[in-house]
């Protein structure tokens, strides 16, 4: 954990500099809506830096290099350098470093061992080991204990132009169900902080379709260790196909079925 979360802080005070001077940067686009700098790449060679000075064994999953490292891995970085590039490039201070730890067991199945969330702007660092609970900073973190759904309040990601016509259709159909029966419905621009604020209890829950491993890995442990409920709107493993639903133990069967009906809904209408 003293490796991540070193690791994240020294990446983060090149992006702080890079954040005060965000319309100098030097911007490629890679699709509708989704941008990558010269921040992005600059914090994941230091991030790559240093875990790997740390842990030199270590397989790497990395958002803008990819995988690297040994096929055989047993232990393997899943590491977002800046996740809420699109906040970042606005001049929006909602953004963070996510980094996950997996160990793929004997068996081949793969667990997220530790995880980290650092948000350099309002230098809150999110962190949880497996079996050992969720923190942010050194204060113990609690999924909420709303039970009403009139009280409650969601995070999503809303879809832009480059997510497939199915999950736009999928995400107006839950919305549409949802928003009836909710005190809130909000959308902040970085999933790995969607679900650490659901580990804080800010949020009640958060769903949101097609996220990438590196965009999730270190979240959803942080929810677990929290208490709570993670899975992909059938119950599985979210890992799985991205799909995420996460909410503490009362709201996560409500809201994995607004979610399930708008993926069933939106599949009908595919065929």
């Amino acid at each position: 954990m003293t490796v991540m979360q070193n690791a994240a802080q020294r990446a983060a005070k090149r992006l702080l500099r890079d954040f005060n001077e965000v319309e100098q940067l030097q911007v490629s686009v890679k699709g509708p809506g989704d941008f990558v700098s010269q921040a992005d790449m600059r914090a994941e060679h230091s991030l790559r830096e240093d875990l790997n000075k740390a842990r030199p064994g270590y397989a790497f999953l990395m958002e803008e290099s990819g995988a690297s490292g040994s096929e055989n891995w047993t232990w393997r970085w899943v590491v977002d350098p800046l996740d809420g590039t699109t906040n970042f490039l606005h001049g929006i201070p909602h953004w963070a470093i996510s980094i996950g730890l997996e160990k793929r067991q004997t068996d081949g199945t793969v667990e997220i061992m530790a995880g980290v969330v650092y948000a350099p702007a309002v230098d809150e660092m999110f962190w949880a080991e497996k079996g050992a609970g969720a923190y942010l900073n050194e204060r113990r973190l609690r999924v909420s204990a709303r039970r009403d759904l009139r009280e409650a309040v969601f995070a999503t990601g809303i879809p832009f132009a480059a997510v497939e016509p199915r999950n736009r259709l999928a995400f107006a159909r839950t919305l549409g169900t949802l928003m009836p029966q909710v005190a809130g419905i909000r959308r902040f621009g970085a999933a790995a902080l969607d679900l650490a604020w659901v580990a804080a209890g800010r949020y009640d829950g958060f769903w949101e379709l097609g996220l990438k491993p590196w965009d999730m890995a270190a979240g959803l442990l942080i929810v677990r260790e929290a208490g709570g409920y993670v899975t992909d709107p059938a119950g599985g493993d979210a890992r799985e196909g991205g799909n995420v639903v996460a909410a503490n133990p009362h709201m996560h069967p409500q809201l994995r079925e607004a979610v399930a009906d708008g993926v069933a809904a939106a599949g009908a209408r595919h065929t």
